[in-house]
């Protein structure tokens, strides 16, 4: 099976089948059958893409209300950290961060489910992003989590103090003055 579980329930690993020959290589990137078939049942409606460079960090972003996403991430060139985490009230793992590597070598994706706070952080000299929403991008709904919130924790796997991080993250809120 392609999907593996996280420590965090709904927070799903999938690592597609490639066929590789003399010519390269080919995967299904994304089969709503098999989706569907293994409990997924997001509907994606938006596909987005950087480009980034070594030490660009992105998040901790999200969505609330009805306008909440669900993501499909992947790494199309070179590598990133990507992180998700558990902003579910009620959830067993409220405020737990889980962080996966995902590359272009290793076609990793990660499905992180709506309730959660997302970004990534670029370990190679350049990546590129893709990732699908299930719901539209919408201004009046995001929110944020500081990157550096000693309350989450998180271990980048970088020296924080050498990140390129927008004036609008560098702005967002710590983990308890968070948008709910």
């Amino acid at each position: 099976m392609p999907f593996s579980t996280t420590p965090i329930q709904d927070l799903i690993i999938f690592e597609p089948a490639v066929y590789r020959d003399e010519r390269g290589y080919f995967f299904e990137s994304y089969n709503h059958k098999v989706w569907a078939e293994a409990g997924v049942h997001a509907a994606f409606v938006q596909d987005n893409q950087a480009r980034s460079t070594r030490g660009v960090l992105r998040g901790l972003h999200y969505q609330v209300g009805e306008m909440a996403q669900a993501k499909l991430v992947r790494v199309t060139e070179g590598e990133v950290l990507d992180v998700a985490v558990d902003l579910r009230e009620g959830s067993a793992t409220f405020g737990q961060w889980f962080s996966i590597r995902l590359s272009a070598e290793n076609k990793r994706q990660l499905f992180v489910p709506r309730g959660f706070a997302h970004g990534y952080l670029v370990l190679s000299d350049t990546a590129e992003f893709v990732y699908k929403c299930d719901n539209f991008y919408s201004k009046a709904h995001e929110g944020g989590v500081r990157f550096d919130d000693p309350v989450l924790g998180i271990d980048w796997e970088f020296d924080l103090g050498k990140v390129l991080v927008s004036e609008k993250d560098m702005a967002l809120p710590g983990f308890v003055g968070r948008r709910r």
